[in-house]
């Protein structure tokens, strides 16, 4: 079976990734959501003229030139604006924030003042609009803030607040499934025998999984039996999981079940042996029941490749569930080389690399000595992925390069 290449598997994975049923969400629960209705102003912000600063509002004819000395006739502060009018020769306390009195156009700091009882002493000139945050220069009301398709941060939720928006509209977040496979494998603090393997691939992957707005859900490890695994893969189907993904068992060896179970469960494989280094045994379906379609992602064994084949194909899945626009490609940034590199062969190379400087405003990167895709403290050791294409010739030292970060 020819390997697909990289970019082609995601354009395919994507494919069915149609974004998930939407919900209203208070804006306390609403951060790292992905809205799917624009967040439209109910309100003009500020709703009035107000002081930058703490200081007098004045008329700036009046503090043009100086010296001046005004009568302070009242006071401005945040919710309780001055009633009434400046008249010529009068000056206002106002604090920052506060709503400008009528006739005034412009605040002159408490720092250049002199207050003595109810005049005041202006030793800096006023000029027009001075300290002044004019009405609407934040954001006016009916303006789109938000558009859908944008994952809400923190700063997002203050601007919704601040435009009297208590509640948002998002897609419903991903339910993801993780099924782990392999007689060797034994939770974390088990105690394991040394013919033993710690089950590490779930942390990674359901951490990316989280970080991508999903929920997780630990289904449990299958041993290397048919009827077992097609009765868990069964059970995990069942849970009407919108991403189902499976570690280990993805190749084609006398133990590698999961292929042959998901299809007698009748999950249609689109994809089985992708042209990527590490990763090779990645695969993906979908199931349907009823009207839903449930995603189905089969990693490999090796916690490095499942790392970079869910950060290659997991996440953008769940972005994409939630509405998110994601390119069918991998998104490469550019780089320099802080070292020769030899030539690569047929598949797409993903080699830990670690940054070791700056040249031309550009990342320098090194790839790590050792590549072993079973070794995890590479890959904690390491900032981004060195992407070599396929049939990349030898490169050297200097030379512009790809990378992917690692986003966790």
């Amino acid at each position: 079976m020819a390997l697909m290449p990289v970019d082609e598997a995601l354009t395919r994975l994507l494919a069915s990734a149609a974004p998930l049923p939407t919900e209203r969400v208070p804006l306390m629960d609403a951060a790292g959501r992905v809205l799917a209705e624009p967040v439209v102003s109910r309100r003009t912000t500020p709703g009035a003229d107000v002081s930058a600063m703490d200081g007098y509002a004045v008329r700036a004819v009046d503090a043009a030139s100086l010296p001046a000395t005004l009568t302070v006739i009242g006071e401005s502060a945040a919710g309780r604006p001055f009633e009434g009018d400046m008249l010529a020769g009068t000056a206002v306390r106002i604090f920052t924030g506060a709503v400008m009195p009528a006739g005034a156009d412009a605040v002159v700091i408490q720092e250049d003042t002199l207050r003595e009882g109810d005049l005041v002493a202006i030793r800096e000139a006023a000029t027009p609009g001075r300290h002044i945050r004019r009405a609407g220069g934040d954001f006016a009301s009916g303006e789109v803030l938000l558009s859908p398709g944008h994952r809400l941060r923190a700063r997002d939720l203050a601007l919704a607040a601040s435009a009297d928006v208590a509640d948002l509209t998002v897609y419903r977040r991903p339910r993801v499934g993780l099924l782990s496979t392999g007689d060797e494998l034994v939770r974390p603090g088990a105690g394991a025998g040394s013919h033993q393997v710690i089950l590490s691939n779930i942390y990674s992957v359901g951490a990316l999984a989280r970080a991508a707005g999903a929920e997780v859900t630990d289904f449990g490890i299958l041993p290397d039996d048919m009827a077992a695994t097609q009765a868990g893969v069964s059970s995990a189907l069942a849970a009407g999981f919108d991403v189902l993904v499976t570690t280990g068992g993805a190749s084609v060896g006398d133990h590698d079940l999961v292929a042959p179970a998901l299809i007698s469960q009748g999950v249609e494989l689109a994809v089985h042996k992708v042209a990527l280094r590490p990763g090779k045994p990645l695969m993906f379906g979908t199931y349907a029941h009823g009207a839903s379609i449930s995603h189905v992602l089969g990693l490999p064994g090796n916690p490095v490749s499942a790392h970079v084949c869910a950060l290659l194909y997991l996440v953008p899945l769940l972005r994409a569930l939630q509405g998110v626009e994601v390119p069918p490609r991998v998104p490469l940034k550019p780089a320099r080389l802080a070292v020769d590199v030899k030539a690569n062969e047929m598949r797409m190379d993903f080699q830990r690399a670690q940054i070791v400087g700056e040249q031309d405003g550009l990342p320098l990167v090194r790839p790590l000595p050792v590549q072993d895709s079973s070794m995890l403290s590479v890959l904690a050791r390491a900032d981004v992925l060195l992407v070599r294409q396929p049939h990349a010739p030898a490169a050297s030292a200097g030379e512009t390069c790809e990378i992917l970060p690692l986003e966790d």
